[in-house]
């Protein structure tokens, strides 16, 4: 037999019995590093290890995840009726581990797969409740983990109920899938989810066809850039809105950060809403925020987030203003391309654009941004719908008879425009008392 081949089954040999232990150690770390990673990622949980139990070709381990602030705690904990922390129900997850670059043992089990890797990972889910009582939640995940550490999560989850007391929820055929890089915080997502919903004596609601994907990278500003999307088929309230279906509902955005600089675009369409006192509404729109200071937006939304934590003080305010400020100060577009509300009076349209250019933030003032900014709105309301909202609230008569409105057709229209401190609207110039501001 040819020398070379041996030398190659000896070395396959190697792999397939040898490998398992040493790569047992390097894929333990590696998860524990991604659920480190993620509980860094959520200042919400705390995520612990409860026991690791190696064996040669596969291992048994068990992770902990529990809320320690924020609202989702709060939500949790008002729904689970828990007067403390330590009463708020816990996530346990159970992984059964296969390892080796040839995880061999994987094979034995559904999802096992011959392909290189870390190890090759089967979870199954339970809630602790208060008083020690255990929820086992349906569905499986199968991981697998990359030679340099990503984690690839497969949840898998089929059609079925849950009854509890006189509420039943359902769910359809699920699939969601979530890879994550340590070592570069990037984080990819994609799922479809079949039905959600829940019936009770009080109300029914289903949920249909929900989609989610994106690619989301860490930027330096505490915040996430990439593409995401998201949507629905429909929204059915059943008895309790006979005849009211919502949808569908699409949603995609996509950010970008160049140096301290973000651009980012967001779409969105959204068929059958009610609108009150105005019937059925169809909503699209189209966004676009350029050339924007990402530091400043990472502070700002920080500090929001805060004061919905309910933080709140004369500091915070001041330290928001002063990000609002640099953040005019260092140049930002923002254009509403589409904003289209499409009703059975006819369709509303308006689009609208801001340019702030790049100033001295030491030399900023508010009244200063009339001065140098530019803007337009266009603006196209149906006579039938402008004569149902002056009759609902005959203030609005002020609009046409001030020359805002301006009927054209079947439509009233405004063209405004701000440039150089002046304001013209439908062509007349309204100049504003800059001055006295300052």
């Amino acid at each position: 037999m040819n020398k070379s081949f041996i030398a190659l089954l000896i070395v396959l040999a190697l792999v397939v019995l040898i490998s398992p232990g040493i790569v047992g150690r390097l894929a333990e770390r590696s998860m524990d590093e991604n659920l480190d990673w993620a509980a860094s990622e959520s200042q919400e949980v705390i995520v612990t290890s409860q026991g690791f139990d190696r064996g040669w070709f596969s291992s048994e381990g068990q992770h902990r995840v529990e809320l320690k602030g924020g609202q989702l705690r709060d939500l949790v904990q008002a729904y689970a009726g828990a007067e403390n922390i330590d009463k708020v129900p816990a996530l346990i997850i159970d992984t059964h581990l296969d390892h080796g670059l040839i995880p061999l043992a994987s094979m034995a089990r559904d999802k096992g797969s011959l392909l290189p890797g870390l190890g090759s990972a089967v979870s199954t889910l339970r809630v602790e409740m208060a008083g020690d009582e255990v929820l086992e939640l349906p569905g499986t995940i199968f991981s697998t983990v990359g030679l340099t550490g990503e984690l690839r999560s497969n949840y898998v989850l089929e059609a079925g109920s849950y009854n509890q007391e006189d509420a039943t929820a359902f769910w359809g055929a699920t699939d969601i899938v979530v890879t994550t890089d340590p070592s570069s915080g990037a984080v990819g997502f994609k799922g479809d989810v079949e039905s959600l919903a829940v019936d009770t004596l009080q109300e029914t609601v289903e949920i249909k066809s929900i989609r989610f994907s994106g690619e989301q990278s860490p930027t330096p500003f505490g915040y996430r850039a990439g593409p995401a999307n998201f949507s629905f088929e429909s929204i059915d309230y059943g008895s309790n809105m006979p005849g009211q279906i919502i949808g569908p509902f699409t949603f995609t955005s996509t950010s970008s950060v160049d140096g301290d600089r973000l651009d980012a675009h967001m779409t969105m369409l959204l068929k059958n809403t009610p609108l009150a006192d105005m019937g059925t509404a169809g909503i699209a729109a189209e966004l676009r925020i350029e050339n924007a200071d990402g530091r400043a937006i990472g502070n700002i939304k920080r500090a929001i987030q805060r004061m919905q934590d309910g933080a709140s003080s004369e500091a915070l305010l001041a330290s928001m203003e002063a990000d609002a400020k640099r953040l005019l100060a260092s140049g930002i577009s923002l254009h509403i391309d589409q904003l289209d509300i499409s009703l059975p009076q006819g369709r509303l349209t308006m689009e609208f654009a801001f340019e702030h250019p790049e100033t001295d933030v030491d030399q900023f003032s508010w009244a200063s941004v009339l001065l140098v900014m530019d803007a337009s709105a266009n603006v196209s309301v149906p006579v039938e719908l402008m004569d149902l909202i002056t009759t609902m609230n005959p203030q609005a008569h002020a609009a046409i008879a001030m020359g805002f409105l301006r009927r054209k057709g079947d439509a009233y229209e405004m063209e405004a425009a701000f440039e150089n401190g002046l304001l013209t609207v439908n062509g007349a110039p309204m100049p504003l008392p800059i001055s006295a501001m300052q």
